[in-house]
């Protein structure tokens, strides 16, 4: 991530003293959570992130992200720590946008997909855990500091909890398609605290994920080629905006089509 540049310095003083707007964000250190954070930050934002290793050192140069706590949101204890350390941040000020990206997606040894006659069921409850619980615990942690933003919520689900993908392990597809449902549920409930909730479903994303095995996938892609984790977090980012003001419940598929088949 680069420095502040003079035209983020010029956006940010044309915002009231006191007035920047917040995100709090999580999966932050690499991908499509990395991508997001530079987005926010080029746009002036205050950035909260959390992630299971610490973020790159040349992004602590980044005067926008200012705070950064280390936790696997895969465990309770660690999901309810992380509110209390990032409340403690923000004190009674407001919370613009949470963007639950942290996932998990666990292969075998032997990089074979995960179904439902391998693996253990530990293994299934330790994907949901972070995948589903935690986006719902880190909803309610920081409704009241969403309510008084009003913030957004954005969670990012995946093109693999719509339909069987080749490579995802059906607990992360299924727990992704639990994701999705609880999108349109936490809309309507969030509603009444003038909160939105939406939800992001990637495709074929050019990730540290992805591996030579998906380049079999492109030919199913309407626009022949794989997204860049910018154009996620772009769309992640519009939906924390007032453009999308009258938005919520809604799922946006960045698949460049795929979703279409």
């Amino acid at each position: 991530m680069s420095d502040t540049t003079n035209g983020q310095a010029h956006q940010q003083s044309q915002q009231p003293q006191g007035q920047r707007q917040r995100v709090v964000l999580t999966g932050a250190s690499r991908g499509i959570g990395h991508a997001t954070v530079k987005r926010f930050s080029d746009e002036g934002w205050e950035i909260i992130t959390c992630s299971r290793e610490e973020i790159p050192a040349h992004c602590l140069r980044d005067p926008n992200w200012t705070h950064h706590i280390t936790a696997d949101l895969s465990d309770k204890k660690a999901v309810a720590a992380f509110v209390a350390e990032a409340k403690e941040i923000i004190g009674d000020g407001p919370v613009h946008a949470l963007v639950n990206n942290a996932a998990v997606s666990p292969k075998t040894a032997f990089k074979e997909r995960l179904g439902c006659l391998n693996g253990s069921l530990d293994l299934w409850r330790e994907v949901f855990e972070l995948n589903f619980f935690a986006p719902l615990a880190l909803g309610r942690g920081f409704a009241s500091a969403l309510r008084k933003g009003p913030g957004a919520i954005v969670n990012i689900t995946s093109i693999a909890g719509h339909g069987v993908h080749p490579f995802a392990g059906s607990a992360y597809s299924t727990s992704k398609a639990a994701l999705s449902a609880l999108t349109r549920e936490m809309a309507v409930e969030f509603a009444e605290l003038n909160v939105r909730v939406n939800a992001v479903a990637p495709g074929e994303i050019e990730t540290e994920m992805i591996g030579e095995e998906y380049e079999a996938l492109i030919p199913r892609i309407p626009l022949h080629r794989m997204g860049r984790p910018e154009e996620v977090a772009s769309t992640v980012f519009r939906l924390c905006t007032p453009d999308f003001g009258y938005v919520t419940g809604t799922e946006i598929f960045v698949t460049g089509g795929q979703h279409l088949y």
